[in-house]
């Protein structure tokens, strides 16, 4: 009986104008999505290659060179551009995709693709994600608003009863219905956008179709509640648009005010007065009359057991910028760790709160699947700073071994700026990406459960 009922629905929707407008809609907007998208990511990717490529070139370019100098003269690291990011590009034209990499400093990262973007970009980009989360949502609503209400209003709800229907068939039956066109409809864009995408997982991209089909579940049993519980289809409609208004737009906007004021991140200019307070309590690699200088260089006197600095068997100064190297490291660490320490916190008030809309933890989830959250561009920038401290380590360590104090003319080997390897950033596997979504997996997982629970209570009440 339900199949039936779904079959009859399915082909009075499919008849419907109402469907084909909103069908062809749909599928033009993300056909166009997907189209922009891939672009914009071809282009990217190009742009990182031949940037990557050019960096390397113009390091190695240096040759014969002063190993501090080399430090000085830096490189870059670039963050890569993962496939499903053509999906969901997530926070990444706010976090930048390179960080120079140079002595004595820890940069942020640079080129912030929102900082070159109009005032248009507010109402947000046409993506995949974009349609998935915004779109489709309202295509639910709009096809499913007279599935119960539109048998009141014809008066066949009790001609439906009288078949020996109860109400938890019908409800079933006209969930499918409504459910089914969109099942087919993501899966295209899903089987579209994994044409266009180059060397991508496969596991990734079928969870990332799998919560978003569970997100569409939950809007769709929302939406046979309202159209159970009310009288008319209109009243129907307006009710699901507020709904639509409070989950997409009003929540997420209500939830990250409240975190940014409950978790504040410190001024650029904050940071910066913080970590430059607490470089002069320890060791300059310039600053040879410092208290930690002296000190330093008392330890190593002893520990060499010599009365001169032109004694000891390697160039002093080289050893003291690495241990001026060390320090910052350690401050940046302190500072930054802090900085990780208030994204964590702003988390986990996104989850505490992410009950009040299906919208945020299908969000948060879809971008970690992508690669394209807040947590991934930390994990970046972690491995861009052990890279940096690498690199010094290296080039100090040259200049300490083959050069005399005071000897600020050496030129070490070309070959030396080969020891320095390029930048690779290492990514998480499948089960830590899950593991790291998986909060926000059980609190859309309890919003299917609650949504279907209820829509089979409100069924006796039609």
């Amino acid at each position: 009986m339900i199949l039936h009922i779904a079959k009859k629905e399915i082909k009075e929707t499919l008849r419907s104008g109402q469907f084909k407008w909103i069908l062809g809609i749909t599928v033009l907007l993300s056909l166009v999505a997907i189209f922009i998208s891939q672009e914009q990511w071809e282009s990217k990717s190009i742009q990182r290659e031949i940037s990557e490529d050019k960096e390397r070139e113009l390091w190695l370019a240096q040759g014969s060179v002063n190993p501090h100098n080399a430090g000085h003269y830096g490189t870059y690291a670039f963050k890569p551009q993962f496939p499903l990011s053509m999906i969901d590009p997530g926070v990444e034209k706010f976090t930048g995709i390179s960080i120079f990499l140079e002595s004595h400093n820890k940069n942020e990262a640079d080129n912030v693709a929102a900082t070159d973007q109009t005032g248009l970009s507010r109402f947000g980009d046409l993506t995949p994600e974009f349609v998935l989360l915004f779109i489709v949502p309202l295509m639910i609503m709009a096809l499913g608003h007279r599935a119960i209400t539109g048998e009141k209003e014809r008066g066949t709800i009790r001609i439906i009863q009288t078949q020996g229907v109860s109400n938890q068939q019908l409800i079933i039956g006209k969930w499918l219905a409504n459910y089914i066109p969109v099942v087919l409809i993501t899966s295209i864009i899903f089987l579209l956008a994994s044409i266009v995408i180059h060397k991508f997982d496969w596991t990734l991209l079928a969870t990332m179709w799998a919560v978003y089909l569970v997100y569409f579940a939950v809007i769709n049993s929302l939406t046979i509640i309202i159209s159970s519980l009310v009288k008319t289809s209109g009243t129907s409609l307006v009710i699901l648009l507020s709904i639509w208004i409070v989950n997409c737009l009003v929540v997420p906007k209500l939830v990250s005010s409240y975190t940014n004021q409950e978790y504040p991140y410190p001024t650029k200019q904050e940071l910066a007065a913080l970590i430059s307070e607490d470089k002069k309590e320890g060791i300059d690699g310039h600053a040879p009359w410092s208290d930690a200088s002296k000190k330093l260089e008392e330890e190593t006197l002893k520990a060499y057991n010599v009365n001169k600095l032109e004694e000891l068997p390697f160039n002093f100064d080289a050893l003291r910028m690495q241990k001026g190297e060390e320090h910052s490291a350690k401050i940046y660490a302190k500072h930054y760790d802090n900085l990780k320490a208030i994204n964590q916190n702003q988390t986990k008030v996104y989850q505490r709160l992410a009950f009040l809309s299906p919208f945020l933890p299908t969000r948060f989830t879809s971008m970690t699947l992508a690669g394209t959250d807040y947590n991934t561009h930390w994990n970046f920038a972690d491995q861009a700073e052990k890279h940096r401290v690498e690199m010094q380590r290296i080039l100090n360590g040259d200049f300490a071994e083959n050069s005399k104090l005071g000897d600020w003319g050496y030129q070490a080997e070309a070959s030396l700026l080969e020891e320095v390897p390029e930048f690779q950033f290492k990514g998480t596997g499948y089960k830590e990406t899950i593991y790291a979504a998986r909060t926000n997996l059980l609190i859309l997982s309890a919003w299917l459960l609650l949504s279907t629970g209820l829509m089979f209570f409100v069924s006796n009440r039609i």
